[in-house]
């Protein structure tokens, strides 16, 4: 903790929100209040403002930051989670669209009250910081509103023409302390020059279905018997059991493959195929409850049997969870016992359907979708384009076209956290693709993402197919930091 207050008053002084004076006698302030925050007590001591406190969290965390006092919540949210884990926790759904949750935190943060939401809610957790006392205030406020059969918890500062938009009479609003049902993005500021870059970068990099589009692959189709010694993927981040199990599993005549990371183990399944997949839950880059939802609702890789193993989730009710909302065949705890592994391995083949669609029916049906997007969208017909796409994604979950043009595409929708999400994924399946990093980076810039643009102008950097375009990234980087 004392590392963090020093990080958020370093970045204060950086900011010139403080003195180096008036810094001091907030730590002294803060030090005489056990359990104080270093934002509450210059809040509250009128030091520095709410929205310049704001600011300055946002950059101590890597995160965006929610102004609680100008969002309109719509209350059905607070369904998916307890008021007792919301004041425990100190967290509040502002919005739930579709699979995903967008989640005020004091610490944004924190993995592991965000892996639990998303295990329990089956849905994806989007974290902004907040402000820790006007956080407790709206979490009290919204459960009691939702407790009366109020709809909408509405934010004190919410102008009355974004309540009149979502069909609320300015009259009639309750406004303690607030929240929106858009999360409200700041507008990136004028000097980022955004337009000037693109102007300096080839622009079929950031056109859908540009000149660098290439065949799917079709790196299967060649062979589809299966194999003599069945294939298994060990995924572990801990190297102490991939060797045991490797060691164990070999001997018994099996071909293991390993991956220790959520991101590795995605390729790997590309390009291995394995037969049966040991999946440790907690990883690095992607969890493991995401990798299975992948891969069990693809067409291409859904009949691969898959092995949760866990520490952390334990008990029969995970496991049972576990196989109906995500798809795993079997469950295992750990410390487990080789001769379980083993059992459940050889029952995870024999289980295994014979009927797997060939390589080449998945990927034609993905090609397919593909072209058809690509009429589409030279046809102006940019909704069609977009369903299209989303349903060869169905078909191949791990083609990287599919999610790269997809995300452009819903980007001119400006449907942009939508289209942040499927290019984060085709940057997970090609981390050196400059025109996804870079298109990455200009959308996370345009939703006031900064911290995080900046991450993806710096890959996109490393990845730059030529000089000039590395010279106007480094102009860029040098005016956003």
């Amino acid at each position: 903790m004392a590392g963090d207050k020093k990080q958020l008053g370093k970045i204060l002084l950086k900011q010139k929100l403080v003195t180096p004076d008036e810094l001091d006698g907030l730590l002294k302030q803060q030090r005489s209040e056990p359990g104080a925050r270093l934002a509450s007590t210059a809040r509250r001591q009128g030091t520095v403002s709410g929205k310049d406190l704001l600011k300055a969290l946002s950059e101590q965390h890597g995160l965006p930051g929610i102004d609680l006092a100008q969002v309109v919540i719509p209350l059905e949210n607070l369904e998916l989670i307890p008021e007792e884990i919301a004041r425990q926790h100190l967290i509040l759904p502002i919005l739930v669209k579709d699979d995903r949750i967008f989640l005020a935190m004091a610490d944004p943060t924190d993995r592991r009250v965000i892996d639990e939401i998303e295990f329990v809610t089956g849905r994806r957790v989007f974290p902004y910081v907040a402000l820790h006392e006007l956080l407790v205030s709206v979490i009290d406020e919204s459960y009691r509103l939702l407790g009366k059969g109020e709809p909408h918890y509405i934010g004190p500062d919410v102008p009355a023409d974004y309540l009149a938009s979502l069909g609320i009479e300015a009259s009639a609003a309750r406004r303690p302390s607030g929240v929106v049902s858009e999360p409200a993005m700041p507008e990136p500021d004028d000097e980022l020059g955004i337009g000037q870059l693109e102007a300096s970068l080839p622009r079929e990099t950031h056109e859908p279905f540009g000149s660098q589009v290439a065949p799917l692959p079709t790196s299967h189709s060649e062979d589809r018997e299966r194999p003599k010694n069945p294939k298994i993927l060990i995924v572990d981040d801990e190297d102490d059991i991939r060797k045991l199990l490797n060691r164990v599993l070999s001997s018994k005549g099996f071909e293991v493959v390993e991956a220790s990371r959520g991101l590795e183990a995605l390729q790997k399944v590309r390009d291995e195929m394995p037969d049966v997949m040991l999946l440790d839950a907690m990883l690095p880059e992607v969890h493991g409850f995401d990798i299975c939802r992948r891969i069990k609702h693809s067409k291409r890789y859904g009949h691969i049997p898959i092995i949760m193993v866990s520490a952390i989730y334990r008990g029969w009710r995970v496991a049972e969870d576990l196989k109906k909302s995500y798809g795993v065949d079997a469950f295992l705890e750990k410390p487990f016992k080789v001769s379980d592994v083993i059992l459940h391995v050889e029952r995870a083949l024999m289980g295994r359907t014979s009927e797997v669609p060939p390589d080449e029916s998945i990927t034609d049906e993905a090609s397919r979708a593909l072209e058809e997007g690509m009429e589409a969208y030279r046809a102006g017909d940019l909704d069609r384009a977009i369903e299209t796409l989303q349903r060869g994604i169905q078909a191949d979950p791990l083609s990287f076209q599919l999610h790269y043009h997809l995300g452009l595409l819903q980007g001119r929708r400006d449907m942009t956290f939508e289209a942040i999400q499927q290019l984060e994924i085709a940057v997970d399946l090609q981390p050196k693709n400059f025109s996804a990093l870079k298109n990455l980076a200009v959308l996370y810039q345009q939703a006031g993402f900064r911290h995080k643009a900046i991450e993806m102008w710096e890959r996109a950097l490393g990845a730059s197919p030529d000089e000039e375009t590395r010279r106007g990234i480094k102009e860029h980087l040098m005016s956003l930091l």
